[in-house]
């Protein structure tokens, strides 16, 4: 055997020659160089000092040992030149193992030679594993292909050292066991392995437990065949035994079963006899029962199971019903034909003839009503159900309870009301001390804006209205949300309009008014007026015995507005308002506009139950989960209990102002009802334009073609545009309509500019701006795009518009009047008429009237008009003239010749 060196001692066990030499060092062996020799003794010191310092006992014998081997090969892939050369590395692990438990016949540890290396070889179980061999093709690189060790024996790992020096066991008398590279058995391997057994042993067992099962049916099947078989062949036995002429069949010989399961299993086999049909004729030679069974098999008639097979193919053949079936139709409002028959399980066109011979003729696609939907049902021997066209909107809004007895009391709700420029919104900066009015276009409001102000004896909400008389329905739906209405009324000013309409608001609604005399400060300030004036429209101060408080207040200065925050708290103690706060929030659309990086936002009022982040809110036709809520001073909330405004983001869109909202549970059902409702609306609205189409028709038969002026309406926010379409509609007159083809929140887009491009309208912004898509649109087609910040302003220029598109108003002048003197017959031109110019002038190419006694007995032109014999184009007052009437005779002396001209004006609304 060759000598050992210190290299390769390292090359063998895998580890670097330095580290081989510290460990060497530590031993206390004397190797310093690479080259040293070393001898079997100093390998199991080095090897009983490693596993010493690895916490073992010092044992030369290991109980783990794991060898590596690599072999390098080559193959030659393909023929000829153009083969492949492939290098293959394969590399094998093996790892040896100590039992825990010594096997029968080994010596026990303490006995002798137990530590000699015979006892210790047949103590370590080989964990080998094939190798595995993936070629790699040679110019790419050369391929390492490792094995993955799979072990024979669940062993558990066991820590070792680092290095692995001896690979066998130390014997002073043998050769060492072969050198092997270690290798680790992973408990993952383990584990996979055990599991794929077990899965192994399951699966075999449930297949043996399923094919047990299969024979065991299979068993029965044929037990029971063969007894159906032969209480039928009992039964042909007895009736053959009944007739008189019968001859006894021939009984089977036992083997006869046997050959004839040969027969089917194997068909090529030959029969038991030379006559293949022997067994299927009887004495006579006609056929027995068997033998009919056969045929009858092959003809495909199923007489096997005997009567359990004829019920079970009797229950698979069609049933014709034997009385007419009645069915339940669901109508719930309009219903087309073709509804009703899917329903009915019929054909449309039997409903439309069911119809038809009612006198209604009718489409499938045609909805007819409730009424004669009834009546086709009946008539066709059905029964209708009727159910109510809103039962999943009643369905979700009768699941939001509230107990009463939790109720608690609230903050009163005040809407501002009063005519435009008497310091509504003034008074309310003075209460919010904030500058609302310095931001608003023209010094006026022109949205609803709702606040909340803290006070020492509690929060009050207020809303302010604009005064506008565009903005009633604003005011309306004010006073609609609202407990208390303060009402403004100019000092210097008195009752207006618009003042008094918030009164009759107030009125309809039912809701207890507070009279704020504003701007005391002013010198014209004369509250008896006010007083006297309101005291007409039945609004008694309570001085004067009745029931409503006055409080002189001044925005300016501040006087008064305390008294009049006391005013209105104590008008709500003695209203009593409780809400509750537990449980889903409910309650009124304020506002909504579309914001460019916010998307739809809305403006809430919660007047019951508590309205949270993340809660589902149907508003209207709109659906949303909310993604946040912020109040008046742009501050997220987490939450707003009753009386509370808030601005909502998360909505689809944005809902009407006015509509209600509510917290639903379920999201698809909150969905359901905002679909029902844009659907009932869109209806709606189909039907006024067709109603307003037929009334527009029958109003323009005989009459002159009307002119259409067409708008394109976007605003900032909904009130303002449910405002400026009612101002817009009462523009129409009978011979110019206005006709607003579209609108709606937010900016003006491509698609409104595309709109008003084909139908010719013009496109208003009111405090909104265009894109850059629509505005080059606008731009290369010379559209007219007109921004607005007023609404007087957007009325005031689409009167403009109309009156251009008015047609012009035609009066005629009278420029002179000529007395007939004397009647001349000429041979040119007839009869000629000498003439003096009495008044104005008489002008050649202008229109005449001829007049007899102040009776206009022609209508016509000049012929010809001269001084002396010149023509003349005109004849002042006082000088004398001959004309020739064109077309007309009949001139006499003492007539007046009249000449009029034909004057256009431009009208205007």
């Amino acid at each position: 055997m060759s000598e050992n060196t210190v290299a390769k001692l390292a090359e063998l066990v895998g580890t670097p020659t330095e580290k081989l030499l510290s460990q060497m060092a530590d031993a206390g062996l004397s190797q310093k160089t690479a080259q040293d020799a070393v001898s079997e003794s100093e390998k199991a010191t080095l090897l009983a000092h490693l596993k010493k310092s690895h916490g073992g006992d010092g044992a030369v014998d290991p109980a783990r040992v794991t060898m590596t081997r690599k072999t390098n090969t080559t193959l030659k892939m393909g023929g000829g030149r153009g083969g492949k050369t492939v290098n293959v590395e394969v590399r094998k692990k093996r790892t040896y193992v100590r039992r825990d438990e010594p096997v029968a016949g080994e010596p026990v540890a303490g006995e002798p030679g137990a530590g000699t290396p015979e006892a210790a070889a047949p103590m370590i179980e080989e964990v080998a594993a094939a190798p595995v061999v993936e070629p790699v093709v040679e110019p790419v690189v050369e391929p390492v292909v490792e094995k993955a060790p799979e072990p024979v024996a669940e062993v558990a790992p066991a820590p070792e050292p680092e290095p692995v020096v001896a690979a066998e066991p130390v014997a002073p008398a043998k050769p060492a066991a072969p050198k092997v590279p270690r290798t680790e058995i992973k408990m993952d391997d383990l584990d996979r392995l055990a599991a794929a057994r077990r899965a192994s042993r399951e699966r075999r067992e449930a297949e043996a437990l399923e094919s047990e099962q299969r024979r065991k049916k299979k068993a029965e099947d044929e037990v029971r065949a063969k007894a159906a078989a032969a209480a039928k062949a009992a039964a042909n036995a007895q009736a053959a035994a009944a007739k008189p002429a019968a001859a006894p069949a021939a009984a089977p010989s036992p083997d006869s079963g046997r050959a004839d399961r040969t027969r089917r299993l194997r068909p090529d086999a030959a029969p038991a006899n030379n006559d293949r049909f022997a067994k299927k004729r009887g004495p006579g030679g006609g056929r027995n029962q068997r033998g009919k069974q056969d045929d009858r098999r092959r003809t495909g008639k199923k007489l096997k199971g005997g009567q359990a097979v004829a019920e079970m193919s009797q229950a698979n053949q069609f049933q014709a019903p034997t009385a007419p079936i009645v069915r339940e139709v669901t109508v719930s409002g309009p219903i087309t034909p073709g509804e009703i028959a899917q329903q009915m399980a019929v054909k449309s066109g039997e409903v439309i003839k069911t119809l038809m011979k009612m006198g209604t003729m009718c489409t499938i696609n045609q909805a007819i009503d409730e009424d004669t939907a009834e009546l086709v049902i009946e008539e066709m021997g059905h029964v209708i159900k009727r159910v109510a066209e809103n039962q999943i909107e009643e369905a979700i809004v009768s699941e939001v309870q509230y107990d009463q007895s939790k109720s608690a009391t609230r903050a009163p709700v005040v809407t501002v009301m009063g005519h435009v420029d008497h310091g509504k919104t003034s008074l309310l900066d003075r209460i919010r001390k904030t500058r609302v009015t310095a931001g608003e276009a023209g010094g006026i409001t022109q949205h609803i804006g709702a606040y909340h102000v803290d006070t020492p004896n509690g929060m009050v909400t207020f809303i302010d209205t604009p005064g506008h008389a565009a903005f009633t329905a604003m005011r309306a739906r004010g006073a609609e949300v609202t407990d208390i209405v303060i009402l403004v009324v100019a000092a210097d000013d008195g009752v207006m309009p618009q003042t008094e309409e918030a009164v009759q608001h107030a009125r309809a609604g039912n809701v207890p008014l507070v009279v704020a005399v504003n701007k005391m400060d002013k010198e014209q300030a004369d509250p008896d007026r006010v007083k006297n004036e309101l005291a007409q429209r039945n609004v008694i101060p309570e001085a004067w015995g009745g029931d409503t408080q006055f409080v002189h207040v001044s925005a300016t200065t501040g006087e008064g507005v305390e008294q009049l925050l006391e005013a209105v708290l104590l008008q709500a103690e003695l209203m009593e308002l409780n809400a509750v706060a537990e449980g889903p929030a409910t309650g009124t659309v304020v506002e909504s506009r579309l914001d460019k990086g916010r998307g739809p936002v809305a403006t809430v009022l919660v007047q019951q139950g508590t309205l949270r982040k993340g809660d589902v809110l149907l508003a209207g036709d709109q659906v949303g989960k909310v993604r946040a809520l912020i109040d008046e001073n742009g501050k997220q909330i987490l939450e707003a209990g009753p009386s509370m405004p808030v601005e909502v983001l998360g909505l689809a869109g944005t809902p009407n102002a006015g509509d209600n909202f509510l917290v639903a549970e379920s999201e698809r059902k909150a969905r359901e009802v905002a679909e029902f409702r844009r659907d009932r609306a869109k209806e709606q609205e189909q039907r006024r334009q067709q109603a307003a189409k037929l009334d527009q028709m029958f109003a323009n038969m005989g009459a002159d073609e009307v002119q259409v002026l067409n708008i394109v309406l976007k605003t900032d926010v909904r009130g303002t545009l449910e405002a400026l379409n009612g101002q817009i509609e009462k523009l129409s007159t009978e011979e110019v309509k206005v006709n607003v083809i579209s609108s709606g929140v937010g900016g003006i887009t491509e698609s409104d500019a595309n709109l008003a491009l084909s139908a010719g309208a013009i496109v208003v912004g009111f405090n909104v701006r265009a894109d850059n898509a629509s505005r080059k649109i606008i731009e290369r087609e010379d559209m007219d795009l007109r921004y607005y910040s007023v609404i007087y302003d957007i009325i005031d220029d689409i009167k403009q518009a109309m009156s251009g598109m008015l047609s012009p108003e035609l009066r005629e002048e009278i420029v002179g009047i000529a007395e007939v003197r004397d009647v001349f017959n000429s041979p040119k031109f007839g009869q000629v008429a000498g003439c003096m110019v009495v008044e104005g002038t008489v002008y050649r190419q202008k229109r005449i009237r001829v007049l007899r006694d102040n009776i206009v007995v022609y209508e016509g032109e000049l012929e010809s008009l001269r001084r002396f014999k010149d023509d003349v184009q005109e004849v002042r007052n006082n000088m004398e003239c001959g004309i020739a009437v064109k077309a007309y005779n009949d001139v006499k002396p003492g007539d007046k010749i009249e000449v009029f001209d034909t004057k256009e004006f431009a009208r205007t609304l």
